[in-house]
């Protein structure tokens, strides 16, 4: 079986992703960093799709998180045929109000693991007869969002980046998809403080991860460039295009505000 290497795997999308994959018959290796909540995933895949699981806890903001994954998956001797980047964070709130230090951790998992993983794992995936890297944007990427202008910039890194890459890759057996889902029930909210106003605005547009994994599989297989997790999704993407940027801006820094 194709192993698939799913960050942020124990919870939210990234859990959903791997029992996604595991369904149609990948191995998966699973990174967060909760060993406890990895030890029960594995469980429960293995229970439930009688697939091989393997979990590593460790901490994917660090420097060397590419380097450790890397050599993981050397000294098992497994051949990752897709990458899932999903790992990710925000911050909420005015940009004065969070230290440098948390920015640029919540930059550094975002974006420049993000990007080492790829870079590390790219000669590994080029040797398999078909693979992919999944790269998991928000739409938040299609607008500044004032009171998450850094987490917003670094959506739209990933979006980029991902157009980029999937261009030059275009001629090898390297798939490269992002996907951007909207609100989404998972533990995103409190990790980034999210006001209540905004929570109570969530709740009315929320997908499930199990839908947004299910889309982003799907996504992945198909060799697609760039998909906007929801019709809703879809829609507000558009508007953020099409109207003014003060006016979406101003709309969406209301929605924020505590």
């Amino acid at each position: 079986m194709p192993y698939a290497l799913v960050t942020g795997a124990s919870k939210g999308i990234g859990r959903a992703i791997a029992d996604e994959l595991a369904a149609r018959g990948f191995d998966l290796l699973l990174v967060a960093r909760s060993e406890e909540l990895l030890q029960k995933t594995q469980a429960e895949l293995t229970n439930k799709y009688s697939v091989g699981v393997h979990y590593l806890a460790t901490d994917l903001s660090a420097a060397n998180a590419a380097a450790v994954l890397l050599d993981w998956c050397e000294q098992k001797k497994i051949e990752v045929s897709a990458l899932v980047n999903n790992a990710g964070y925000g911050l909420s709130g005015p940009f004065e109000g969070h230290s440098p230090a948390l920015t640029t951790n919540m930059m550094q998992l975002n974006m420049t693991t993000l990007i080492t993983l790829c870079h590390a794992f790219l000669p590994m995936l080029k040797r398999q007869p078909k693979a992919y890297i999944l790269n998991i944007s928000s739409t938040t990427a299609y607008q500044a969002l004032p009171l998450m202008s850094v987490y917003a910039a670094s959506k739209v890194f990933v979006l980029h980046f991902s157009r980029g890459l999937h261009h030059e890759l275009r001629n090898t057996s390297v798939s490269v998809t992002c996907v951007s889902p909207g609100s989404t029930d998972t533990d995103f909210p409190n990790r980034a403080q999210v006001s209540e106003k905004a929570l109570k605005a969530a709740q009315k547009i929320n997908m499930t991860p199990q839908a947004v994994a299910k889309i982003a599989v799907e996504a992945m297989l198909a060799g697609k460039n760039e998909v906007i997790a929801g019709a809703i999704n879809k829609i507000g993407a558009f508007f953020a295009w099409l109207l003014p940027k003060s006016i979406v801006e101003k709309t969406a820094a209301a929605i924020y505000e505590a």
